[in-house]
């Protein structure tokens, strides 16, 4: 009788340990794509930043050709775009941040998941055991 309370222990030990690894498998996943999104937030951020400095040249071009000095309303308007730019720019990086926790949040959740479920497995074959040798009578 004792090598089948041994081979439950075994079974639900090596069911706990796999539950475990999984877990800590999702985990590392939820982290590599939050990872990821970081350096694709940061080639994008590079992409935008590029192109307006190609607006802003463009427009400087503009109208230094046309006679438009940089001052007066002109530098006002720049101004403001490049203050309506850099709250863009902000809000942008705040919703790629939240994106990246959200990802880590869920691998955290997936890990304590899976620790629950080993938990409750080995709970569950300890209490297996333990009805099997109260009915086993002592061989």
């Amino acid at each position: 009788m004792s090598w089948v309370i041994v081979a439950m222990a075994t079974a639900a030990t090596g069911t706990a340990l796999m539950q475990l690894e999984a877990g800590k498998a999702q985990e590392e996943e939820f982290e590599r794509q939050a990872q990821e999104e970081k350096i694709a937030a940061e080639g994008r951020e590079l992409q935008r930043k590029q192109e307006l400095n190609r607006v802003l040249a463009a427009n400087a071009v503009s109208q230094s050709m046309s006679g438009i000095t940089g001052e007066g309303t002109p530098a006002s308007i720049s101004l403001e775009s490049a203050k309506q730019i850099g709250a863009s720019e902000s809000m942008i990086n705040l919703s790629d941040k939240l994106k990246r926790a959200q990802l880590r949040r869920q691998g955290a959740n997936a890990r304590f998941t899976s620790n629950i479920a080993a938990a409750s497995t080995l709970l569950q074959g300890g209490s297996s055991i333990a009805g099997s040798g109260e009915s086993g009578g002592g061989e």
